[in-house]
C-alpha cells in the first residue's frame, strides 16, 4: 500500500515538473522583425537571424535539413525543434536529462538537447531576441549527425508553441568533448550514442581541442 501511494507520488510530481499540457496554440506570427508564437500560459518570441548569419551559413556544408554545418563559429544559423518531458519517448527519463541532472527550464537558464559532437554537453548559448541562456544538457536519436538544437520547453502546449523554426543563436562558452565522451562510452549499446561517441574520439583525435567550461 505504502509503495503504490509512493509510486502516485512519484508520478503526479513528474507531471507537474513538465507543465500542464491544455495550452491553445495561435498562429504564428511576424511582428517587427520577431517571431511570435502563444499559448495560454505565453509566447515566445526569437528575433529573425541577421542577413549576414544566413549569408555566411550557405557556403557551409549542409546536413540531412539543409542547415549550414560549422566548425568553431560562435554565431550560427540554426534549425530548432522543441521537446517535453512527457513525451513518450522522453516518459523513461522523466524530468532529468541525459547527464542525469533534473532539465532546466526557468527565466534565466533553460536546457536543450544537440548532437554532443557538434555542441559538447555543457556547451552555453543565447538565441537572438530572448534573455535566457540555454545549456546543453541532453541529447536525442533525430538529432545526431544534425546541427539541429531541440529546445526543452515544461509542456506539450509550449512545444507547439515553439514549433519548428531557424535561429540565430551566439555560442556564450563552449562545453567539454571529454566530459560528453565519457558519459557516452557508458552508451554506446544504443546507435545514436555510438556515432556520437565516434564523431567526439575522431575529432579528439585529430588534435581538435577539447572544448572546456
Amino acid at each position: 500500500m505504502l509503495s503504490r501511494f509512493f509510486l502516485l507520488t512519484l508520478s503526479a510530481l513528474l507531471f507537474a515538473s513538465c507543465g500542464s499540457d491544455l495550452d491553445l496554440v495561435s498562429k504564428e506570427r511576424a511582428l517587427n522583425g520577431k517571431m511570435t508564437y502563444h499559448t495560454r500560459s505565453g509566447g515566445y518570441s526569437t528575433a529573425l537571424p541577421s542577413s549576414s548569419v544566413v549569408e555566411k551559413g550557405h557556403s557551409k556544408p549542409k546536413d540531412k535539413h539543409g542547415m549550414p554545418l560549422y566548425s568553431r563559429e560562435r554565431l550560427r544559423h540554426v534549425r530548432t525543434t522543441a521537446y517535453h518531458c512527457a513525451e513518450a519517448d522522453h516518459l523513461q527519463y522523466g524530468s532529468m536529462n541525459a547527464t542525469g541532472t533534473p532539465l532546466k527550464y526557468s527565466n534565466r537558464v533553460r536546457s536543450a538537447a544537440a548532437d554532443w559532437s557538434v555542441y559538447p554537453v555543457g556547451t552555453v548559448f543565447k538565441i537572438k531576441g530572448m534573455s535566457q541562456l540555454f545549456v546543453v544538457d541532453d541529447y536525442g536519436s533525430a538529432l545526431t549527425g544534425t546541427g539541429t538544437v531541440d529546445i526543452y520547453t515544461p509542456s506539450a502546449g509550449h512545444m507547439k508553441a515553439w514549433g519548428r523554426r531557424n535561429v540565430e543563436i551566439a555560442i556564450v562558452q563552449w562545453g567539454s568533448y571529454a566530459r560528453s565522451a565519457q558519459l557516452l562510452s557508458k552508451r554506446t549499446r544504443h546507435s545514436h550514442c555510438r556515432q556520437m561517441y565516434t564523431a567526439i574520439q575522431r575529432k579528439l583525435g585529430d588534435g581538435a581541442a577539447t572544448a572546456s567550461r
